[in-house]
């Protein structure tokens, strides 16, 4: 594990700020002890750590306000942190910082069933959308698989997906508006109720910002009627790339699956090992959880068009589940992949690239290649329908140098995602993790007006500053360095 001692702090009155944060919160929502800190030193990327000088926890928008005017008069710079589910380090304090906790923002502030939408607070856990809307019929489509613990907050700054992204979208496609606190404690509304508002798309610049333009406080989200009928088939097949064929020709039929996912037989072991649904074949070499929704006659129709295309690519079965309680078993298993990886590896190393779905195939059998020439197992867990990878590399943190062996690893593969036409990042977010493969990616110029707006919203950069985009003292000779290297004082053990 790599973790980052405090550096020497700037010379600064803590003392008098931190008794600036308890006026506005109280006593009970500023943490300064050491020990109680520990907890917030890094996000779901865990192999890099570094301490916060101070953790403060809003409860309000107005509290929010106040205390980011505090750090924008004494210059500290600030990191906004959800439930820490992030998996790119875009919730890693970083030196001298506050870090600004939304966890206890959770309430829903408004219901709107007859205009399909929702008001909710960032604290609010993904999951609790569809619960408190499902008993009318309606539901909240991004559904990342750490929904039942990630926020909605850290969903609209990392723009998140999910199963249901293939065929309704991503967190951007649902945020109507915004309530932000931007940078210099100014408080502001973007968007709105409806969609397609006039002007500058700013709900959209600001989802997927990564907390580098300000802090979300209410977020008006769009919900979905259920559909009529809800069929899911689990496909099994006896090599990759007659799975990634099928998903190739499912779309070129013009079927839109809700969500079309695909695990290779590391992925099923691990989740049958935890979780024991007993419905992946233990043999396979992948499996294909497809659902297909809508009418009940439209979801009919497409699922029998669906088990006749994973049949002509050689599928050894199909079993198609329509009961509630069965296609939730079946989901499962995939929704608890990441997590139970823990049964085959010590640790393991996530990536989130994305590629065209025609270069699936080849894509899988490269990533293959390239794990034997570095010499670690990689298990592959994705969003098949829209190409969006996790390739999760098996090693173990106790091996001097495993860790920089297998960043270079996830670098190769994510050089490899832009090499065929595909991004670095679908959902996960740049963060601290993969800021120095975005020249990959962009241009000197693409990357300078990125820059401009930030500049526009942030120009002291004090909002989650280092983040997202490479700089000459965190990246080396660029993206061929090693994550490990980026932070100045790191040390293993």
């Amino acid at each position: 594990m790599l973790i980052q001692e405090p550096q020497q702090e700037t010379k600064r009155d803590w003392q008098s700020i931190v008794r600036e944060f308890e006026a506005i919160l109280g006593k009970n929502g500023v943490v300064r002890k050491r020990e109680e800190l520990l907890v917030y030193e890094c996000d779901g990327l865990t192999s890099y750590r570094n301490r916060p000088s101070v953790v403060v926890l809003p409860r309000t928008t107005e509290e929010v306000a106040a205390v980011v005017k505090v750090c924008d008069r004494y210059g500290l710079p600030f990191v906004a942190r959800g439930s820490g589910t992030g998996l790119s380090g875009g919730a890693l304090p970083t030196d001298d910082c506050v870090l600004i906790v939304t966890a206890l923002m959770k309430r829903i502030l408004d219901i709107d069933l007859e205009n399909q939408r929702v008001v909710v607070q960032p604290g609010v856990i993904n999951n609790w959308v569809t619960q408190a809307v499902s008993g009318a019929g309606f539901y909240y489509a991004p559904d990342p698989s750490s929904q039942i613990i990630c926020s909605v907050g850290g969903n609209v700054a990392e723009n998140s997906g999910g199963v249901h992204c293939l065929k309704y979208g991503v967190t951007t496609n649902h945020v109507l508006g915004l309530k932000l606190v931007l940078p210099d404690g100014a408080i502001v509304d973007v968007g709105g109720t409806v969609p397609e508002m006039p002007g500058y798309d700013l709900t959209g610049l600001f989802v997927g910002s990564e907390g580098t333009l300000g802090i979300a406080t209410e977020i008006t989200l769009k919900i979905l009627k259920a559909p009529e009928a809800v069929r899911v088939l689990l496909a099994d097949f006896t090599s990759i790339e007659a799975a990634g064929a099928t998903v190739s020709d499912i779309i070129s039929a013009g079927i839109i699956p809700g969500g079309m996912e695909m695990m290779d037989n590391f992925s099923i072991n691990a989740v049958e090992d935890v979780v024991r649904t007993n419905c992946y074949p233990r043999d396979a070499v992948a499996i294909l959880l497809i659902e297909v929704d809508g009418l009940d006659v439209e979801a009919e129709a497409n699922s029998q068009r669906v088990e006749a295309i994973c049949f002509q690519n050689g599928a050894r079965s199909v079993r198609i589940a329509t009961d509630p309680d069965e296609r939730l078993t079946l989901w499962k298993g995939r929704k608890a992949a990441f997590a139970a990886m823990g049964k085959i590896s010590p640790d393991y190393y996530v990536q989130d690239g994305v590629i065209p779905r025609t270069k699936l195939e080849y894509v899988l059998r490269e990533i293959e290649t390239l794990g034997e020439k570095h010499g670690y197992n990689v298990a592959n867990v994705f969003h098949a329908g829209d190409g969006n990878l996790h390739p999760l590399i098996l090693y173990d943190n106790a091996v001097p140098g495993a860790l920089e062996q297998v960043e270079e690893l996830g670098g190769a593969i994510l050089k490899l995602c832009v090499q065929v036409g595909g991004s670095i990042s679908g959902e996960h977010g740049i963060g601290a993790d993969k800021r120095c493969y975005m020249p990959e990616m962009f241009t000197d110029a693409d990357l300078e007006t990125m820059q401009w707006v930030r500049q526009t919203f942030n120009p002291r950069e004090l909002a989650n500053p280092g983040k997202i985009f490479p700089t000459p003292r965190t990246c080396g000779e660029g993206a061929g360095s090693s994550v490990a290297k980026q932070f100045e004082g790191v040390e293993q053990f």
